[in-house]
């Protein structure tokens, strides 16, 4: 008769089940070794292959920061003569808006936009003059600053035409309306602080350097009160403003000769010394005519933008242009001017009685024309195509 095999104790059993889970245990740990080893392997195979580095952990995980880009908009120098803040005096008051209306939707829809604001807002006590010393209505600059404006250089050769009151009092306006300023101060402090725009999570660093104050002289004691253009004084802002660390740094130069439609030798040297110190972008006045522009390895630079408005007469001077700077900066930390488009523009005098000024888009007002909205004559528009041509040919229609 065979035997009765005895039941396992329970304790037989839990022993059975714990060397059971141990085994478990030690595969998985087995597998989960070898998966690191080898997911570790094709990472680092995928690195020397110079390709993107993809990390599912979220601690571990490595970004490559997106390309940021900002469409910058810029403009000549704004200027007004007699004939201009006259022009905009109706019943008691100066109202500068008309000026703007055919290019109001241009400068709004700008990220940004800066200009060179070569005239003071003194105040009426002073007296609103004309050449050689400006002194214009405020309600210029609440004009600008409702048409879209939202940076100006003051460093310029009429920087000082009503005197250091003048330079305080037109800062003083110019932060009361929210427009940002670069060239001029009121303090060493001031002048030692770099004016940095925000525009679409960018740090933007905007400079300013004027050749000279005409005969205007500077305070003494007060040299702060305006930037000029010195090698070693520049490469010293420079310096201060990366302390910042900005990702785009622009300048704008007050320099040339005036109506020469080309550059000069000191302009171009200029140029390459603001480049080799990490300068992205050049704007150039005072030679109230365009001058060309350029995009080269080291930044872009556009030498002269001529008027964005005045009341002068002299050939080109009525010529400008709204330049479009695409300007990205990529997650390597390079930047780069991806393109430079412009529009056309011409301060239009009209034959009205009043409201003559107007700052005209040239290719709309043609347009515009052809269609048989002939709110410009014949002559005017003949006028404009001739502008329009040369326009193009002097700034760089390949560009």
């Amino acid at each position: 008769m065979a035997k009765r095999e005895r039941p396992q104790s329970n304790m037989t059993k839990m022993l059975n089940i714990l060397i059971f889970m141990a085994v478990i245990a030690i595969i998985v740990c087995v597998c989960l070794i070898i998966y690191t080893i080898f997911n570790k392997t094709r990472k680092d195979q995928k690195l020397a292959d110079g390709k993107t580095l993809e990390i599912d952990s979220v601690k571990n995980e490595v970004e490559i920061p997106d390309d940021v880009t900002i469409k910058l908009s810029v403009i000549g120098d704004i200027m007004c003569h007699n004939t201009q803040y006259m022009d905009a005096y109706v019943d008691g008051i100066y109202d500068f808006s008309y000026v703007f209306d055919d290019i109001r939707e241009k400068l709004s829809s700008s990220d940004f936009t800066v200009g060179n604001l070569e005239t003071t807002f003194a105040g009426s006590d002073v007296g609103y003059s004309n050449y050689p010393n400006f002194n214009t209505p405020e309600s210029l600059g609440i004009a600008l600053k409702e048409a879209g404006v939202d940076l100006v250089s003051t460093a310029n050769n009429h920087s000082l035409d009503t005197g250091y009151n003048g330079i305080e009092s037109t800062i003083n306006f110019l932060d009361q309306y929210g427009i940002l300023h670069t060239g001029t101060y009121k303090s060493q402090e001031a002048q030692n602080t770099t004016t940095i725009a925000e525009i679409k999570g960018l740090r933007v660093a905007f400079l300013s350097f004027s050749y000279g104050t005409n005969d205007n002289k500077i305070p003494e004691g007060r040299e702060y009160c305006i930037n000029l253009i010195d090698d070693n004084f520049i490469i010293d802002r420079l310096n201060l403003a990366k302390q910042q660390n900005p990702d785009i740094i622009c300048v704008f130069m007050h320099w040339g000769e005036e109506y020469e439609t080309t550059p000069n030798s000191e302009q171009i040297r200029l140029a390459n010394l603001l480049f080799d110190n990490g300068v992205n972008v050049i704007l150039g006045s005072h030679p109230h005519v365009l001058q060309r522009m350029e995009n080269t390895e080291k930044g872009f630079v556009i030498y002269s933008l001529g008027n964005f408005m005045s009341g002068q007469v002299y050939e080109n001077t009525r010529d400008s242009i709204i330049l479009d700077l695409t300007i990205t900066k990529k997650g390597t930390g390079e930047v780069v001017v991806e393109s430079g488009k412009y529009t056309p523009i011409y301060t239009y005098r009209s034959s009205a009685s009043k409201r003559k000024f107007k700052i005209l888009d040239i290719k709309k007002a043609l347009d515009q024309f052809d269609l048989g909205n002939k709110y410009i004559s014949e002559s005017d528009y003949n006028l404009l195509k001739r502008e329009y041509e040369k326009i193009n040919s002097l700034v760089d229609p390949e560009f």
